[in-house]
Order: C-alpha cells, then structure tokens, then sequence
C-alpha cells in the first residue's frame, strides 16, 4: 500500500469570490451553500476529499469583510481561527481583481504564522482576455511567496486538475483523519437548514435574506423507511421580513419549501416531507443567547 498523507486546509477570501463553489466542484457534492449575494456561508463547513493515498480536508470559512454585529465578529473569529489551526491555505480571488485591504491582512497572517499557501484567481471563464492574469500574478507574488498560483473556474472544472496536484503535493505524510468515506462533518439537521437558507438567499429581496437564520426543529426517518419528517422554523427581525418570505397566499414560502425539499432527496436519497414555519426575533443577530440557540458557538462571542 502507497504511504499515505494528508493536510487540513481552509479556503479563505472575500465575499463571492467562489469559495463554496470550488468546495462543492472539488468533492463532486454539494455541502455549502451557494450565492450570489455576499457572506452566504456564516460557519466553517468541512468537506473531506479522499484519492488514492492522500485525503484533504477543507474547512470553507465565511468571506473576509469588516464586522458589523455579533454574528459578523463570530465570523470573523471563525476566520482568524480557521487559519490558526491548518496545515495550508488556499486564498480564492477573483479574475481580474485588484487586492483588497483584508486580503493583505490575511498574506500577513500566512507570513506571521509561516504557513504555505496556494493562491486561486477564480472565475477566469468570465474575462475573454487571459493575458491580464499575468499582471494579476505578479501582483500577488509580491504581495506573499505563495506556493503555487493556479488560474481556475469553479463554475466549469478547468484547472481544478492542477489545483488539486498542487495540495496533494503540500499534504503531509501520515494515516488519513477520516473514514475514505467521509464527506463532511455537519450533522444532517445543519445542511438541511443550510439548503432551506440558500433557497431564501436566492428568492428574497437583498435587504432580508441575511436577517434570516434557520433551525431544523424535528427531522425523523419513518420506521418503514424511504420518507423524512422534517420541522423547520425561519427566524427573521421584522415583522414586514415575515410577510415577504411567507408571500401572497403563502407562495413564496412555498417555492422556498418545493426548492430545498428537491435538495435534500437528492443528497439523502429518499423524500422528505418538509415543513416551514417564520418567526420574528428582533435583532438576532447582536442576541447572544440566539446565536447560541441557533448553533453559533457562545465561546466565539468572547472577546
């Protein structure tokens, strides 16, 4: 048997960059939500990818960007910690994008922390003239000594080859961490709540989806098997957020339900029956005991 190796390594950068993208592209599975609004994934959501004799796990941490509540401070603790504790980083940008204030924040991190990093220009499928990558490149290599630089498109798959090739090349020697058939750590309850959040990301009005949360109150296989029981409850902070997510005569309530019930019988393989409920808490995002009752780790809200 080939020795094996492994690497634990955190996908960072700003918003919409693609992180969750290149995530659900790399594991051939969807376990992190997807937007096009900014600062969709709100935890650090695990995915394992395991080939041959080297597995990689990654940690898809929330995109970079100055706090403005509570919830934005555990994300970004999320961040810093998620960094703190990897063998590699790979920093997503997007093609054709100058660097940000944050982005040099975090190279001074991996310089701090003398950590390898494998730097991603993403969405290359959307610029028609590939010669500004290579003043996008030399930009960045004299912003940190990356490891590699590797051009991608989350979207089609191209580079994702040569991106995989390069961490395989950073992993560690030593037994894998997970079971070969590992595809993430979130428990059920969380990517069930993760696929009804999305589904309101991509419906709703820009000013509501991120004062939305969602908890999985009940999910129960039945005895024969084959059909999922599942109880979830949307909290929003207004009562105004309420009636444009429920929507005339419940309509948009419903397209939120019909969207994530067809995610989650594909991911789980069988049907789900599922059931939505919204409740207004007002300013939950700054209510620490929420959070907390909503899953986000109270310790992470420590100064």
């Amino acid at each position: 048997m080939m020795d094996r190796k492994s690497a634990f390594i955190a996908i960072v950068g700003r918003p919409n960059v693609g992180k969750s993208s290149l995530l659900n592209k790399m594991l051939g599975e969807k376990i992190a939500i997807v937007s096009s609004k900014p600062q969709t994934t709100r935890t650090r959501i695990m995915g394992v990818l395991t080939e041959e004799n080297t597995q990689l796990v990654f940690i898809d941490t929330p995109g970079l960007h100055r706090p403005r509540n509570d919830l934005d401070r555990y994300m970004l603790k999320s961040i810093n910690e998620s960094v703190a504790g990897v063998d590699m980083c790979v920093l997503v940008t997007e093609a054709n994008k100058k660097i940000g204030e944050e982005e040099r924040q975090l190279t001074e991190k991996f310089r701090s922390l003398g950590l390898p990093a494998v730097l991603v220009i993403n969405k290359i499928d959307t610029i028609q003239d590939k010669t500004v990558l290579a003043g996008q490149i030399a930009e960045w290599s004299a912003q940190y000594d990356f490891s590699a630089v590797v051009p991608c498109s989350a979207q089609t798959g191209e580079g994702l080859l040569a991106l995989k090739k390069e961490m395989r090349a950073l992993a560690a020697e030593g037994d894998f961490l997970f079971d070969e058939d590992t595809l993430t750590d979130q428990p059920e309850r969380v990517l069930a709540a993760e696929m009804i959040r999305e589904k309101l990301l991509r419906l709703l009005e820009r000013e509501v989806p991120h004062g939305t949360a969602v908890v999985v109150e009940r999910m129960k296989e039945r005895p024969e098997g084959g059909l999922i029981d599942m109880d979830a409850t949307i909290f929003c902070e207004r009562d105004s957020h309420k009636g444009i997510i429920i929507g005339k005569g419940g309509a948009m309530l419903k397209r939120v339900g019909s969207y994530a019930r067809q995610d989650m019988e594909r991911f789980f393989g069988c049907k789900v029956n599922l059931q939505l409920w919204v409740k207004v808490k007002e300013d939950w995002r700054n209510r620490e005991s929420l959070l907390r009752s909503m899953g986000y780790d109270s310790s992470d809200f420590d100064n």
